[in-house]
């Protein structure tokens, strides 16, 4: 312990005035920077040596003096807070290392809360602070694994004072999580009546309001920016109906996310997913019964169909008059269908590069179109099989690099696939795992159980990278499955 964080104690106990506030936050402030210095000495320095035993008795004599009036010590993480018996520790300036490294260290193994009670020696500080290093120097990445294999180490070795617990997810973090869901609702939704009050607007040869629809890209951005997956699930949402206006939001929220993987800047974000939003507005010309038509298009009605880019140009250069469309949207609306190899349509002219935005619509694109039931598709192909198609046939005419970005952003199972898994059970796919090494095993919603009991909406979230003690995979994906075979509706444990 510093002498100044000694100094603070003594004379924090010696004033009776002192509130138990203020006396945690000072002595949990000591007690933390002690068992940062700690960590450090028995990660320089052998553990006979005098700095390591010294630093240990510090850590001993800060947990006293706080057992002492409390009878117990309760560190808790929160986000990125760190509590002591319910009391936040203010971060500052001269103990910001400290803080720092004592969060990465019980994140590192997956720990929320460490409990030390009345009695503890100074062994069991040795042997928890050693066994905890030795499980950091594994890797920063949060590893629930390494929870497991320190709480059987401690108990070997006979730590009795000293216990170890997972993050407990608190009722405020789940409000915030429920109040996220409920953010990306409503702009999920606020962008599909923008959408649809365009194309009408434009049906009707009516003034269009394009800030409302620069607004709602906006708020797109800014979602997708601090709130990724609740907005990505919400494209798995499915409405016959709305098809029209919900895919080009789809494909606003897809283009916009692959955009942040490939580090656009906030405002180049906002320019494509405006582009993106914009990319089908020449289909607000084609004449209804050719877009809902149910059987095959005739050959007539394909080359009209083939003309929505050139009549999204069109629509764009009308709306130019008004001084607010960019000319990248109006390029992208006449080149999202070219193809990388200008094999598609419109036909290019002269020879020419694809720009980077209308390659990345593309790819969302061609992914949302081939994973929703349409009027002419009545079953959709799973999204698995999309991203593989889009992979391995050159045909297509997708910028693989980008449908790589895709498949990294959403993962090998995509959001929304339905997956039964080895265990029994049924689940959807809730997003890719942040783990890079685990692309094959995503984070899923049980929809079935192992009775075959449907569990209802949004699920039970399980982790298909954890493992039990031995090293085996608690569940593995068997096989993806078509969700109306289940009666499951995707969307919903999105909504």
């Amino acid at each position: 312990m510093t002498r100044e964080s000694e100094a603070s104690l003594h004379a924090l106990q010696g004033d009776e005035r002192v509130s138990g506030d203020a006396f945690l936050r000072q002595a949990g402030r000591g007690f933390l920077i002690s068992m940062y210095a700690a960590l450090r000495s028995l990660k320089l320095y052998p553990i006979e040596n005098a700095t390591a035993q010294k630093a240990l008795d510090d850590v001993q004599a800060a947990a006293v003096s706080i057992l002492g009036p409390q009878g117990e010590i309760e560190l808790r993480i929160s986000g990125d807070f760190i509590f002591v018996n319910g009391t936040r520790l203010r971060l500052e300036l001269d103990n910001y290392a400290a803080f720092s490294n004592i969060l990465a260290a019980l994140r590192s193994v997956d720990l929320g809360e460490v409990k030390v009670h009345t009695g503890v020696e100074r062994r069991e500080w040795q042997i928890f602070l050693g066994v905890l290093l030795s499980l950091m120097e594994k890797g920063e990445e949060r590893n629930p694994e390494r929870l497991l294999d320190l709480r059987e180490k401690l108990a070997v070795a006979g730590v009795q004072h000293i216990e170890v617990e997972p993050p407990q997810e608190s009722e405020e973090k789940v409000a915030e999580a429920e109040q996220a869901r409920e953010v990306a609702k409503r702009t999920y939704s606020h962008g599909v009546a923008v959408t649809k009050d365009l194309i009408n607007s434009v049906r009707l040869g009516r003034t269009t309001s394009v800030a409302k629809v620069k607004r709602a890209v906006q708020a797109i951005v800014d979602q997708v920016l601090n709130n990724e997956t609740s907005l990505l699930g919400l494209t798995t949402i499915r409405d016959y109906d709305e098809y029209t206006f919900a895919h080009s939001v789809n494909v606003c929220i897809l283009s916009v996310a692959i955009g942040k993987k490939l580090g656009l800047t906030r405002l180049q974000l906002y320019d494509l997913g405006l582009a993106a939003l914009l990319h089908d507005v020449g289909k607000a010309r084609i004449p209804v019964e050719v877009l809902n038509k149910t059987t095959g298009l005739t050959e007539d009605e394909w080359n009209l169909m083939q003309t929505h880019p050139w009549l999204g140009v069109l629509t764009l250069f009308n709306m130019r008059g008004y001084g607010e469309i960019p000319y990248r949207q109006i390029v992208v609306a006449q080149e999202h269908h070219m193809k990388s190899d200008l094999t598609g349509y419109p036909k290019a002219i002269r020879p020419r590069v694809q720009g980077i935005y209308s390659r990345i619509v593309a790819v969302a694109d061609g992914y949302d179109a081939a994973t929703t039931r349409r009027s002419y598709q009545t079953v959709p192909i799973q999204p698995d099989q999309v991203l593989r198609e889009m992979w391995e046939n050159p045909r297509r005419g997708y910028d693989k690099i980008l449908v790589k970005a895709m498949i990294n952003l959403i993962g090998i199972y995509p959001v929304g696939t339905c997956v039964i898994l080895d265990t029994f059970e049924v689940a959807i796919v809730a997003q890719a795992n942040p783990d890079q090494n685990f692309m094959n095993r995503p984070i899923v919603r049980i929809c079935i159980d192992q009775d075959g009991a449907l569990v209802g909406p949004p699920g039970r979230e399980e982790n298909l990278a954890s493992q039990d003690q031995g090293g085996a995979f608690l569940r593995s994906i068997v096989k993806v499955t078509n969700p109306d075979r289940y009666g499951i509706i995707v969307g919903d444990y999105f909504v």
